[in-house]
């Protein structure tokens, strides 16, 4: 079984599987990936990213349970519109950077912080940039990162301004390139990917380089143009429908060169 699967868990690495959610658009790809951890042969898992108020997707995920613990890589509504049911379903403390998305007792999510849970070491990666509470998660028995949106596993990311800030993705981007070679990335959106590392160093060469037709392109509009002329003009060889992104993108790249 291969992705995008709907519905039913794909196994992905011994330690983590699956489950696609029916939220299919131009944002979210083919949907969100709702990630299941567990050792193998223990009952329980941790959930990542209950995904959205999906009543049948949320069913189906509790359904492997039991769940001991959830987490959230980001307060994006895809991710996080049905966490407050999920937890009703499962009783499972929910842990978010953001406040309004911890439930049942769930805490904070800090750099470096280690959660033992379902036969597994799960380390806190703090990777702000597509969203200031952006996290990835390092299934440290296996060496896979869980990495929400910050990576996807078909295309590249938006920095979705003002919350997400360009300086703060292009440092996150330097941090995973240091990654050993081949640590899996799986992505919440998108198939899973053999090299986190290598993917990173894309995003970030394609991060300069359209940092520099930016600067261009204010060298021919002028320094105070718009967000939407710049991406007229950079994104000009881009599908229309994916404008909207690219001028979020835009904004972060415009507030990054002005300072």
């Amino acid at each position: 079984m291969t992705h995008p699967a709907y519905g039913t868990l794909r196994q992905v690495t011994p330690n983590a599987a699956v489950l696609l959610a029916p939220n299919p658009n131009v944002m979210t790809l083919d949907g969100t990936n709702t990630w299941l951890l567990r050792a193998p042969g223990t009952a329980e898992c941790v959930v990542v990213d209950p995904g959205p108020l999906d009543e049948d997707h949320l069913a189906k995920v509790a359904a492997h349970g039991p769940v001991s613990q959830v987490i959230i890589t980001h307060h994006h509504g895809d991710h996080t519109d049905g966490a407050a049911r999920f937890a009703e379903l499962t009783g499972a403390p929910t842990h978010a950077v953001t406040p309004a998305h911890r439930h049942n007792g769930g805490g904070d999510l800090v750099d470096g912080q280690l959660i033992e849970a379902a036969g597994l070491r799960l380390r806190i990666w703090a990777t702000p940039g597509h969203t200031a509470d952006s996290v990835c998660v390092l299934v440290e028995d296996d060496g896979a990162m869980l990495t929400g949106d910050t990576v996807l596993g078909r295309g590249t990311t938006i920095v979705a301004h003002p919350d997400g800030q360009l300086g703060p993705y292009l440092d996150t981007l330097r941090r995973l390139i240091t990654l050993p070679a081949g640590t899996r990335a799986l992505p919440a959106h998108g198939p899973e990917l053999p090299d986190l590392a290598h993917v990173a160093s894309y995003y970030l060469t394609h991060r300069e380089q359209r940092l520099d037709q930016v600067r261009q392109a204010l060298a021919t509009l002028g320094q105070d143009a718009s967000a939407r002329a710049v991406v007229e003009l950079v994104y000009a060889d881009v599908d229309k429908s994916l404008w909207p992104a690219a001028e979020w993108s835009v904004l972060a790249q415009l507030a990054y060169l002005r300072g």
